[in-house]
């Protein structure tokens, strides 16, 4: 038997699902939105919030909770990472000194190209275990 209370809590169950399929809605609107902003802005955060209109914290919020949506983002980063480097290997071939240097310093370093000296402190791949020293005071004696 239903009575008018009944009634009424069926209909704003429904009222309340239809909110929570609307800001579903929304919210993958707005995650779109900032996806295709921070394609065009080559992976620039700020500019692409901004330009969705929505704000830095519920862009890392949803990579913190939304895998698809972070793996978005890292396939549109990795995009804009290989679009920077043609534009080095461009210069590179124009002749422009200090891409060149640059390179040589961040991809030529088993060549030498570097300018300070790295030391490898993993014995060739292997982990070095070192066993703690402890230190007696000789205030005791």
């Amino acid at each position: 038997m239903h009575t008018k209370y009944s009634n009424l809590e069926e209909r704003f169950d429904s009222i309340s699902a239809l909110k929570i399929v609307n800001t579903m809605n929304k919210t993958k609107q707005h995650k779109k939105a900032v996806l295709e902003a921070l394609e065009q802005s080559l992976g620039v955060v700020t500019s692409a919030c901004r330009k969705a209109g929505v704000g830095r914290t519920t862009f890392y919020g949803w990579i913190k909770d939304d895998e698809e949506f972070a793996e978005a983002v890292r396939d549109i980063e990795n995009v804009a990472l290989d679009f920077a480097e043609s534009q080095l290997h461009k210069q590179i071939k124009d002749g422009i000194p200090t891409s060149t240097i640059f390179y040589l310093k961040t991809k030529g370093k088993k060549r030498g190209y570097v300018e300070r000296v790295e030391n490898d402190l993993t014995s060739n791949g292997k982990e070095i275990n070192l066993t703690p020293i402890s230190f007696v005071s000789n205030k005791d004696k």
